[in-house]
This record gives structure tokens, sequence and C-alpha cells, in this order.
């Protein structure tokens, strides 16, 4: 039983039906001295030579050649489609596929090779034929991937490659080839992710696995800040996802954010807080917004006090918004939004509604909004939220006739601080399941992305001082008393203050908006300006960009105040341990590493001093976040008796620079005020991720949160 080959003898040969007698023999001759060099059998190369010796045979004899071609014709002018065929008798089999391969079928060579390895047509274990077949269905499957992703059927070269790679793995042959085959597929996972994003939402399995997919290449390359994808350089992956993400629904963008903060990406967690505030503004929903404000405030990032006073209007709160603005604005964001307005809340609003319209708002598939700002507080769920925070920190609305229309929120005229939500006690260990250490993964290692939540022209406190005794944005002299909800939408709907153009005239106002080169990298915004349309019959003149402007130089960031001292520094140190420098460290050296810091913080919420260690285990902002947190008990005047303990410890993700453990803890506390206990926490069992980074030749503490 032979083979029919889905070929004619002139594509077997590779000539046209139009070559002559000599140009055959010419390209046989060059066919024979240009074999395959991937490693066949030499009974398939002579079988080979054998079926393109008999092709050019045939098409060089002319009276056998005139009666092929007038075969050929009548298969042609049948009333069906019928396709031309060789039959390739059985011992010849391997080298008609072979033929066909080289033919530009490799499809039709995958799939047949597959057939021929299947019984009951398998050949003898080891034999030259069962070697040939694998090796041909490995090259077909690479070269029908390579047909497919020319014509941009991602999706298609992947599940073709994966056939291949099942197929070779089941004959257990061909180590180098099935190598190979992964790095094609694994080359292919970004074009795939896109393919399967980009199509209609009621795909929802193809969009699944999409999503998939990208969660498996961002774990590839570490996280969002790795770079352990050597076929992926980062700036490459940023610009792959920031094309990626206007692909995903909004809340597709949460929750991924979501799980990748809490595995200890910063990067994760401050793209969360913008995913969180688009989709609270665009949907109406203030509790999102207020759940953004509480990420950002935790990140502890500096340079982010303009995005917090944004934040802090949308949620009602003007008096804290102008304070955080003041204090955060840089001088060119300052004079820009100056020119936008001449009262204080048209400026914040003005620069609202530029950052929601140029960084919030755009990037999402399901999201449409325009940043209408009196829409928003005009929206009854908005209102409802603010008035409830006003009643509960009472703030009320009175017009006051001597200040003409109102122009400002806030309790008793005064920028009171914003309301932020009390920390647990033992944060650390998610006392109540909440999350716990925000990411500090922020080390000078070449593989971290730049660090983000700076901007240039930040404000000294010499120039604080300054633009306030200039009554400059947000001074105690330019805040009207006492405006709640009603306040605001009368000076939104009154034109109360007199708005510019948000979007024009920008210049050097260099905010840290971005990641990297899309969400975290300091940039410009550029000067843009208004359009106007051409007369009737004339034609437009072609778009110009206007030059970008040099954004001023970063300033050293401020030192941390006295409650937050690194733990290191603080009087008192206890004598140095050494750190963890293994390069791979096992389990067991991990549990170490995690019990150290355990026993630190468990000694210093006690009342002690932290240990001159602490900084050889822990990066500075869990040690800020541990001496903040022993502040606050002793402005109280209480310490905390806690009780915890290792059960087990797991690796969950290695990489050289990060390793992920999840661990389970016994856990109880005790909270003592003057000798007397004031508050007590049950024996419970917590499971916890903490992330660790390595910093020169020694791994600390980076991050921790509840696992999920």
């Amino acid at each position: 039983m032979g083979l029919d080959l889905p070929l004619d003898h002139f594509r077997l040969l590779g000539v046209s039906p139009a070559t002559d007698a000599q140009t055959v023999l010419r390209t046989l001759q060059l066919r024979l001295d240009r074999a395959p060099e991937q490693g066949y059998t030499d009974e398939t190369l002579r079988a080979r030579t054998d079926l393109l010796r008999a092709s050019a045979d045939l098409l060089s004899d002319a009276e056998r050649r005139s009666g092929y071609e007038a075969d050929l014709t009548a298969l042609s002018d049948a009333p069906e489609a019928l396709m031309p065929a060789l039959e390739i008798p059985s011992s010849r089999e391997v080298a008609g596929l072979l033929l066909l391969l080289e033919a530009g079928q490799p499809l039709d060579v995958l799939t047949l090779a597959s057939r021929c390895l299947q019984p009951p047509q398998a050949p003898a274990l080891g034999s030259s034929r069962e070697a040939d077949l694998t090796l041909l269905a490995g090259e077909a499957a690479l070269a029908a991937a390579e047909d497919y992703r020319r014509e941009r059927h991602y999706e298609m070269a992947a599940r073709t490659l994966q056939q291949g790679l099942q197929l070779l793995q089941r004959m257990g042959q061909l180590p180098e080839l099935r190598d190979r085959i992964q790095t094609e597929l694994e080359a292919l996972a970004p074009f795939r992710v896109l393919d399967l994003l980009s199509r209609d939402p009621s795909a929802s399995r193809e969009r699944d696995e999409g999503l998939s997919l990208l969660e498996q290449l961002v774990q590839r390359r570490g996280g969002l800040e790795g770079s352990a994808d050597d076929g992926f350089a980062p700036e490459d992956f940023q610009t792959f996802f920031k094309q990626i993400r206007t692909f995903l629904t909004v809340q597709e963008q949460i929750d991924l954010f979501d799980r990748w903060s809490n595995q200890g990406s910063g990067a994760a967690d401050f793209l969360a807080s913008i995913a969180l505030t688009a989709s609270g503004f665009a949907q109406r929903k203030p509790e999102r917004i207020a759940a953004a404000r509480e990420r950002l405030l935790a990140s502890r990032r500096d340079g982010v006090e303009p995005l917090l006073a944004n934040l802090e209007l949308l949620l009602g709160d003007v008096n804290g918004a102008l304070k955080r603005f003041e204090g955060g604005a840089s001088d060119e964001l300052a004079a820009w939004a100056a020119r936008q307005s001449g009262d204080p809340l048209g400026r914040l609003c003005a620069w609202c509604r530029d950052w929601l319209n140029r960084d919030v708002l755009p990037g999402y598939r399901d999201l449409d909004a325009d940043p209408d700002l009196e829409a928003y507080f005009s929206d009854r769920d908005v209102m409802a939220w603010v008035e409830q925070e006003d009643r509960r920190r009472g703030r009320t609305f009175t017009p006051t006739p001597s200040t003409g229309p109102p122009i400002g929120l806030g309790g008793y005229g005064e920028a009171s601080e914003p309301l932020m939500a009390p920390v647990q006690p033992g944060a650390d260990f998610a006392v109540f399941g909440q999350p716990f250490e925000e990411a500090d993964l922020h080390a000078q290692t070449s593989e971290e992305w730049p660090p983000y939540g700076h901007r240039p022209g930040r404000l000294t406190s010499e120039r604080r001082q300054r633009r306030s005794r200039t009554n400059g944005l947000g001074g105690e002299r330019d805040v009207a008393p006492g405006w709640g909800i009603k306040g605001l939408r009368h000076a939104l709907a009154t034109g109360a203050f007199s708005l510019m153009n948000p979007i024009a005239a920008i210049a050097g106002l260099g905010m840290a908006l971005v990641v990297g080169s899309w969400l975290l990298q300091p940039r410009p915004l550029q000067p843009s300006s208004r359009i106007t349309p051409p007369a009737p019959g004339t034609t437009p003149p072609p778009a110009s960009r206007p030059p970008t402007p040099a954004p001023p130089q970063l300033t050293p960031t401020a030192p941390l105040p006295a409650a937050a001292t690194p733990a290191s520094k603080l009087p008192g140190a206890g004598s140095a341990a050494a750190p963890l420098t293994a390069r791979e460290p096992d389990e067991a050296q991990m549990r170490a590493l995690l019990e150290s810091w355990l026993q630190a913080k468990t000694a210093v919420m006690a009342g002690g001093e932290p240990p001159a260690s602490l900084e050889r285990i822990a990066r500075e902002g869990p040690r800020q976040r541990l001496e903040t947190e022993r502040q606050r008990d002793r402005t109280l005047g209480q310490v905390q008796d806690i009780k915890v303990r290792i059960n087990s410890l797991t690796i969950q993700e290695r990489s050289p620079q990060r390793i992920a453990v999840v661990a389970d803890l016994d856990y109880s506390d005790s909270t003592r005020r003057g000798g007397r206990e004031v508050n007590h926490t049950k024996a419970t069992t917590l499971r916890n991720v903490y992330v660790f980074g390595r910093d020169g030749d020694a791994w600390r503490l980076a991050a921790s949160g509840p696992a999920r």
C-alpha cells in the first residue's frame, strides 16, 4: 500500500509547466546537489534521489510529458474539483513526504507524518523510518507555524507548534528539535495574547485563554518589573503591555494588577490605583476611588501628592485636595494651573480634568467617559456617598453672602488632613485578612523598572513657605469656609471660577503617571493647541508636532521624617547578624530569614529597640512601616505582645533577583495600655506571602501580603 502525495511532477521537481527539457535536467542536478542537512538517513536520501530522477525523466521525455500534461488538463476541466496526486510506493513514503516539505506544503506533511506514526502504520521502534518520520513532523511543524505567522494567524501557529511538540515528546526523540519548537512557541506568546484578547468580547473562552497566557508571560519575566525573559527586552515588553491594555476591560485590569500587586509588584500596585480611579469615575462609584486613594497612600511613594489631590477632590474633600496640591505641585504645574483659573478650586479642577483625560480614562476596552466633573458630582450615587462622608466628618454647606458663590469644600475653613483608615495592630501579619506591607522592590539593579512616583521640580519647604506667603495655590487665604457637595456642585454649575482650556499650553509638566515608558516613567506633558477646522475649499496644512520641552531636573528626595527613620539607624540597636548571601537559598534558609524578621518585629512592637541586624534582613520600606506602627503605639501609650510561629513555608516563585514564599503562621496578639489589656486577638492561622529581593549579594524582605 502506497501513499498519495498531493503533488504533480512539476511541483515535485520544482519547475514550471513551461520549462524545457534542458532546464528540467539542470534543475534536477541542482536539487541533487542540495540535499537536506537536517540529519535524515541515507535510505531516505537515496529514495529522494530516485523520486527526483523519475520526475525529471518523465518531464524531459517529450512523448511521456505530452500525455501527462493532457491528463492534468483533463483533471482541471472536470466538473468536480480534482487535485493531481502522485502515488508513492510504501518504500519511498518518507522520501515523498520530504519532497512535499521542500515543495512548501508543511501542514500536509505534518498531517501525513503524524498518521504514519500512529498504529497500525507505526514503524518499528528505533527504526530509521521512525526516526525520519519524527524529524519530518518536527520540521514540518516549524515550517507550517512560520507560514501561519507570516499571515498573522498567531493562534494557529501556536497550535501547530504544540501539535508537533506533543508528537516529538510522545516519540521521546530529538531533544534539540523539541527545544527549538519550545523556543518558537514562547516567542509567539505576545502575539497570541494580542490575537486572543483583541477578539470580540463574546469570545469568552479565547479571551480567558489570552488572559491566562498574559499571566504566564509576566510570571516568566519575574513580574512586571522583571527581566528574566531573555527573548523579550524590557522596553519591548513595556510597549507590548501598553498595547495590550487597550484590549482589556477595566475590571480585567483591576483583577490582574491586584493579583500582581499581592505578589510584590510596586508597578502593578500603582496601575491598580489608576484602574480603580478610572472605574470609579466612569461608573460613578466613589468607593473605588477611595480604594485607589488608600493604595496610593499605603505605597508611600514620593511625588504622588498631586495625584492624591485629584483623588481627594473626587471624594469631595476639597480642602484636603488643595493642601495636597499646594504641598506637592512643582513650580511648572503650579504655573500651568494658575493660567487655567484665578481661583484655587478652578485650578484644581483644571488639573483633575486634564489628569483624567490624559492618564486615567484612556486605555480600557469598555470605558468611553469624558472628564466631566459637573456630571460626576451631579450623579445621585456620588452625591449620596459624599454627603455621607460630609456627615461623618462634620462638613456642611453654609453659603457665605459676603464671599459670593462658594469656592471651596472642607470643614470649618481649614485644609484638614485627608481621612485615613486606621491601621490594625499587627498589620504585618494580616490580621482580619487585610493587605499589609506594600511592595518596596526598587533595589538598585539593572533589572528594575525606573522608579515611579517621582516628578521633576519637587517643592522644598522653603518654596512651600514662599508660595504660602504669596497667597499661592491652596493657601489659607484662598480657601472659603465650609462647603459640602452642594457647594462644589454650585461652583461647577454656576461657573464661580473661570477655567481656561485644560489641555492648552502645558509645557514642562513632568508628572510620574506612567510605568516605564507607559505607566511609571516620568514624562513631560506636551504642549497642545486647539485645532481650527480649515475653511471650505482649502487644504488643511500637514499636522506638526510641537517641540518637546526639556523636563526639569529631578531634585533629591526629601529626608524621611523622624517617625520614619530606618530602624537600623535608631539608637540602641542590637548586634548585627550575618545576612543571607546564598545565590539560590533553600526553604530552610528562607525560613530562617523570615523568622529573623518576625522576631525583630515582635520585639519592636513589644516596646524594644530595633536590632542593628534589621537593615540586613529587610529593605527600607518594611522597616519604615514597622517604625511608623510602633510610633503610633508610642503616641497611644501602648505596646503589643505578639505571638507568631511559622508552621510551614514553601517557595512559590523564584528568579535571580526575587523569591516569593508562602508561609502558614500561628498568630495571636494582646494590646496593653498602662499595664491593662485593651485589645486581644485570639489564636488564629494566617497564610501570607513574603517577597524577598536580592540587593547586591544579600536577600532582604521587600514586601508581604495575605495569600489568596
